[in-house]
């Protein structure tokens, strides 16, 4: 009766949160066509106007693999994401934590809460031509995400938010260990800072994710550089919808 009544709560908490549960309209930029696809929605190809991520649901049912893995297996550590936009997927790895009762696992949110920094072209030549910073939907404060976690009812002190560009606030995450690395940074320079400070930190047998692995060629090119930069070398870098992927630190 547990197990069915969890995966009824999960099922409906990722249906709100991707806006599957109410079908809404994408965000209108280029070419994009006004009306709700449930294909697009399904692989994170909009960005959504009302739901509260844009990684669609098959990233979101990979952020639930990925909690439910370390829990069982016992993996310690906290669930830290480097960009959250609206906070959809840390939302989601914290209601997953509360219906198993975890109660000593921390959600870290970093994010700068006002958009992505300027492309440094010269110190990342990878993202030259970057205009991610010139779009305003992708400034969401604090505030806003602290009121979604609200919305939900999974706002406590376990929530813990890191204000600021990564190149100057990765030292500040708090998080002695790391069971679950989520990466969004849409950018090299949003990808490699994160890595180089908390890759070190993730446990044996945890998850590191990368959302934009498929899309953001800066992003895939930062994870490729580090990890040669530290000699590491997955045992298999796995795919989740085609453009993120996860893999294991073991």
């Amino acid at each position: 009766m547990l197990a069915e009544l969890r995966e009824q709560y999960l099922t409906t908490v990722a249906r709100a949160l991707d806006g599957t549960i109410y079908e809404d309209p994408p965000i209108l930029f280029g070419d994009t066509k006004p009306d709700y696809d449930s294909k697009n929605r399904e692989y994170g190809w909009d960005w959504p106007s009302v739901a509260f991520t844009m990684v669609g649901s098959k990233r979101l049912a990979n952020v639930r693999a990925m909690v439910e893995s370390v829990i069982g297996n016992q993996v310690p550590g906290d669930f830290v994401e480097t960009g959250v936009w609206r906070g959809g997927a840390s939302i989601f790895a914290k209601a997953v934590l509360f219906t198993y009762g975890q109660n000593d696992r921390r959600v870290v949110l970093c994010d700068s809460f006002m958009g992505l920094p300027k492309p440094n072209e010269e110190l990342y030549p990878h993202d030259k031509g970057s205009d991610f910073h010139k779009y305003d939907a992708l400034a969401v404060s604090a505030d806003s995400v602290r009121a979604n976690f609200e919305k939900f009812g999974l706002l406590d002190d376990n929530v813990v938010f890191i204000e600021g560009f990564f190149k100057d606030t990765m030292p500040l995450v708090p998080s002695e260990q790391i069971a679950v690395l989520r990466l969004d940074g849409d950018m090299y320079e949003s990808t490699i800072d994160p890595l180089r400070h908390l890759f070190g930190k993730v446990s044996e047998g945890g998850w590191i994710i990368v959302d934009d692995y498929h899309v953001v060629p800066a992003a895939k090119a930062a994870v490729h550089d580090y990890l040669d930069e530290v000699g590491y070398k997955p045992p298999a870098i796995n795919e989740i919808d085609g453009v993120g992927v996860y893999f294991q630190k073991v």
